[in-house]
């Protein structure tokens, strides 16, 4: 493909803004043609902020514009999975946030509608793959640096909202594994080799946010995976951080440890005056993996043009969900899971 794709995005809400965004102003050989939202305020942002002239309410008008290739997905994750069939059946290229979808069964239909359109691209938004930090540390893993990776800690810690949002969120979310887990999940089967779980083990508390038990939600959890060759993860998952936003991951091998995104600071300064010296923690996941989403959506816009095949295929996700559904069991049955 010689000229720009051309891209519609779907949903601008929190998230779906900054894909907009990016795919307007940061990603070569990208066009961003239309976009749709059910908010007639997210559609005005868009045709004020972005100058997007055809921005609707429907998301199916978008996948009859013929001058569409491509969707972006950015909507309620109930909704990803018809959607990115129905983009598919209707021609287009699909990139779609995290998680493809709650349920497996949801996941192998996105997989039967993708080999029934084999020249179409499908990239479901594992951010974490696109950082440098993360790349980095794949790259030192594969030179053997550390021997051979057989666990990995890592945690997703979002700064406490005392506004209720995830409270609000919780009904439609699948819970704090599927919605915040399944990140680090990704993470450890990306470090690990792309192993298959066997058993996983959770627990969780409400710590603050006590209208979670209605949904029953935890807004602080941990999950333990057993995978098939003998490797382990433990991932620790919270939304109620004092000071800001922290992802990190430790990978253990053989021969050494790699530690990533450990001490990261706002502005990375520290502050030294008469009440100290400090730092400020990040606020937000953006401040923390926003030239990973350009790298990400740069990646999806080149697979595209350049029918190449993309880094992560869809039955990664799948498997994604797979232990993210079965950890979000095990905490509810107070259980151990056999995948």
């Amino acid at each position: 493909m010689q000229r720009a794709l051309r891209i519609a995005v779907a949903g601008l809400g929190r998230l779906g803004r900054r894909h907009a965004e990016i795919l307007h102003w940061r990603v070569r050989g990208a066009e961003v043609v239309a976009a749709a939202s059910p908010s007639a305020d997210e559609r005005a942002w868009a045709k004020s902020a972005l100058g997007i002239a055809d921005v609707v309410a429907d998301f199916r008008e978008l996948l009859a514009r013929p001058d569409v290739d491509a969707v972006a997905i950015v909507t309620p994750t109930t909704l990803h999975a018809d959607q990115v069939i129905s983009a598919l059946d209707a021609g287009k290229h699909v990139f779609c946030e995290k998680p493809l979808a709650l349920d497996v069964d949801d996941c192998l239909r996105v997989e039967a509608a993708a080999a029934r359109h084999p020249t179409l691209r499908v990239l479901v938004g594992f951010v974490r793959r696109f950082d440098p930090s993360y790349a980095a540390a794949m790259g030192k893993i594969g030179e053997g640096v550390i021997g051979t990776p057989f666990m990995v800690r890592s945690q997703t810690l979002d700064m406490n909202d005392p506004s209720g949002f995830f409270v609000r969120f919780a009904p439609t979310s699948g819970g704090i594994f599927l919605d915040m887990a399944i990140h680090d999940i990704d993470c450890a089967r990306f470090l690990l080799g792309g192993p298959r779980a066997r058993r996983v083990y959770a627990s969780g508390v409400i710590a603050v946010h006590a209208g979670l038990a209605e949904c029953g939600d935890v807004d602080n959890g941990v999950a333990t995976i057993e995978f098939d060759d003998g490797k382990l993860a433990v991932i620790y998952v919270s939304r109620t951080l004092a000071h800001g936003m922290e992802a990190t991951t430790e990978v253990f091998g053989s021969g050494g440890r790699i530690a990533i995104g450990e001490g990261l600071k706002l502005g990375g300064i520290d502050i030294a005056d008469a009440h100290g010296v400090r730092s400020e923690g990040l606020p937000t996941f953006w401040e923390r993996f926003a030239e990973a989403f350009v790298v990400e959506a740069q990646a999806f816009v080149d697979a595209v043009r350049d029918d190449a095949p993309l880094p992560l295929p869809l039955a990664d996700a799948t498997e994604n969900t797979r232990i993210a559904r079965a950890i979000t069991d095990a905490f509810k049955t107070h259980k151990p899971i056999d995948l």
